[in-house]
């Protein structure tokens, strides 16, 4: 592929994640998302736990039994003029950090909030991390076919508590019952609840009224939307592409992903605004690396094992930061230096993998791996080396002490408790003295995971007590004495063979650092 080509190819990609709490409709509207793109027959087989479908982006086997996302899927599919890899991440609340370092590998995110809930914990704690990385942020207000909150109401809430600029580009005419349709503030035109093809759309004269009557006139509810779009088209904040893109102002769009209302339009204006792949700073310097730059490069954000249970495989799931992906290239992986060939690629459809030839900058592709790499690798062509910023880790809140129920299966309690510690599910310690397990995780869920993939996976019975929930503080080998450890601060060592105390609570912590004022302890994010 020549420079030209390239340029073209990256500028239409368009890689984002959705994010939201639980139950907000994210599976929902992504499965929309992938009925416009032509690649599932119909929308709404989410909710038909009953019959046998599944959400297309909930693949593994405790999801579709439980009826939520715990892993991110990656979905790509050609829509328009542009080349489209969704991330979907876990809303559940006890998500891992999965979800957070998928939020390394996106240029946008979609943000979809429960119109009758508004704006829910877990989707606060999502939003500083994709805050904290600067980059646009689209938000949806879902389920305006059930009674909801005030609408200007959910925009105010956005602002306070997220701190974000909040611009609304369409306005809803009723909700629940009600609902009869959207103003569509950015296009100029009304969009009609329950109606089909173009037909839905009227459009709008120059001072945003209908340019030919409609009955929607004689309702009340359409009065009332009129006189709101007033207001916020005098008071409301002007909507401004460079704020977005800064991650400062906040476009909003209502609309429902269940009834497939307002979501294409949504589509639509979303990718005419969302970026391209953008650049990538590397680790310890200041130069970037371009998405247009030819050397292939590229980061892995997500090990998977056993994503088909026939074939014990594992995929490392990279995000390609410049360059062109072909299909047997041979790569330097920085942390060994080692160089590698790449024959085994897969892009993803969910479950559904197609051998992949080339990628470029923006793409997600897998690559078939047998233990080489590890999360935050940088792989890159050439001679050249390149190193990207690392991922965040996450100081774990939540421990449990581990061991196989059945003493001959300690071969594949190793095997499988290697592989998903290596994936990310959950960290992995040691007891200083003895060596016993200590699993760490951010919520319970990542626990119950782990159980069940074990079971299922490496047909390993697993026993877990709870040691409840520690301050996890790391400690200065040099600084630290073996008698400094209590029942109140357990001392373990993590895979590096650091040693860190799990301390019982914040008052154990103080105590410890008042007892010892010279011992440094650190923490993760």
């Amino acid at each position: 592929m020549d420079q030209k080509q390239l340029e073209q190819e990256v500028n239409k990609r368009r890689t984002f994640a959705i994010i939201s709490h639980p139950d907000a409709g994210k599976t929902t509207i992504t499965e929309q998302m992938l009925y416009f793109g032509g690649v599932i027959r119909s929308a709404g087989t989410v909710k038909a736990k009953k019959s046998g479908q599944f959400a297309t982006s909930d693949w593994m086997e405790i999801e579709k039994k439980r009826g939520i996302s715990v892993t991110s899927s990656v979905m790509q599919f050609h829509y328009h003029d542009k080349d489209i890899n969704i991330l979907d991440t876990p809303g559940h609340e006890d998500f891992s950090e999965d979800t957070y370092r998928t939020l390394m590998a996106v240029d946008a995110a979609v943000m979809v909030i429960d119109s009758a809930k508004g704006i829910e914990p877990q989707t606060k704690k999502l939003f500083k991390v994709v805050k904290k990385r600067g980059i646009p942020i689209f938000t949806f207000m879902n389920k305006l076919d059930r009674d909801g909150r005030d609408p200007l109401d959910l925009i105010a809430e956005l602002e306070d508590l997220l701190n974000i600029e909040g611009c609304a580009m369409n306005w809803p005419i009723g909700m629940g019952k009600e609902l009869k349709g959207l103003y569509d503030i950015s296009n100029n035109r009304l969009e009609l609840y329950r109606k089909d093809g173009d037909d839905r759309f009227l459009p709008l004269n120059d001072k945003g009224q209908l340019a030919e009557s409609n009955p929607i006139e004689e309702e009340g509810v359409y009065e009332q939307a009129l006189g709101e779009v007033d207001l916020i088209k005098e008071a409301g904040n002007k909507f401004d592409l460079d704020k977005v893109l800064a991650g400062n102002q906040t476009p909003v769009f209502f609309g429902s992903a269940l009834t497939n209302f307002g979501v294409e339009t949504f589509l639509n204006t979303f990718l005419d605004m969302a970026p391209a792949p953008a650049e990538h700073k590397e680790q310890d310097s200041e130069e970037v690396v371009k998405p247009d730059d030819p050397t292939f490069s590229g980061f892995v954000f997500k090990i998977q094992a056993n994503m088909n249970p026939n074939h014990r495989d594992r995929i490392a799931f990279v995000r390609i930061c410049s360059g062109e992906f072909v299909r047997g290239m041979d790569v330097t992986l920085d942390r060994t230096g080692k160089v590698m060939r790449l024959n085994n690629a897969t892009e993803f459809m969910s479950d559904q993998r197609e051998t992949v030839k080339t990628a470029v900058a923006g793409d997600i592709v897998g690559l078939y791996d047998t233990g080489n790499f590890q999360i935050g690798d940088t792989i890159y062509e050439g001679k050249k080396s390149v190193q990207f910023e690392d991922l965040p880790q996450f100081t774990p809140e939540m421990f449990m002490e581990v061991q196989a129920k059945n003493v001959m299966k300690q071969k594949s309690f190793h095997k499988g408790m290697q592989q998903l510690v290596q994936e990310g599910a959950v960290q992995l310690y040691k007891k200083y003295t003895t060596n016993d397990y200590i699993l760490g995780a951010v919520g319970q869920l990542q626990f119950e995971v782990f159980q069940f993939r074990m079971k299922n996976e490496y047909n390993c019975d697993v026993v877990m007590k709870p040691i409840g929930s520690r301050i996890a503080r790391w400690v200065d080998p040099e600084q630290l004495d073996a008698s400094m450890s209590s029942t109140r601060n357990m001392l373990v060592k993590d895979l590096d063979d650091k040693p860190l105390f799990l301390f019982e609570n914040k008052f154990a912590e103080n105590w410890f650092a008042n007892k010892y004022p010279n011992v440094k302890l650190t923490s993760k994010l």
